[in-house]
């Protein structure tokens, strides 16, 4: 691994190989690029506050969110008031609508009228069961905010 310097000897090479380096980091880059987008899980959601507790539930419930441009998610599938609805109804037997439990996350931004609703539909359909998620106010500090 030797050069000829200028007076025709041969000497040795002191730069640094960089190329395996570059390599490294574009296949990284490559990696974090494509897996970047997989690692959000839901639409961003600004939940309001509020002082309640979390409610404890032993069931495994149901969860509808809203986000700020209106669109309904059921478990992560986006669809329109009247199929969630329908769906809901396919999925819960008539025995079990009071005591399913469902919880609705919208984003404060979110107009009352269309929260308001998707509960009255709820409660239509035999749902009672229809809480909402909200954060919870820690200090005093978020009081005043």
């Amino acid at each position: 691994m030797g050069m000829m310097g200028s007076k025709g000897s041969k000497g040795l090479v002191c730069d640094i190989n960089v190329t395996p380096l570059v390599d490294v980091m574009l296949v990284l880059l490559i990696i974090f690029m494509v897996t970047a987008p997989m690692m959000t899980q839901s639409d961003d959601i600004n939940l309001p506050k509020t002082p309640a507790q979390p409610l404890r539930q032993k069931d495994d419930p149901l969860a509808i969110s809203v986000n700020k441009e209106g669109r309904i998610k059921l478990k992560e599938i986006e669809m329109t008031q009247a199929v969630l609805i329908q769906q809901l109804k396919d999925k819960v037997p008539d025995e079990e609508k009071k005591n399913q439990m469902i919880y609705l996350s919208a984003d404060k931004d979110v107009p009352y009228k269309t929260i308001y609703s998707l509960f009255e539909s709820l409660r239509e359909s035999g749902f009672t069961q229809v809480g909402m998620v909200t954060k919870h106010i820690e200090d005093a500090a978020d009081k005043r905010q």
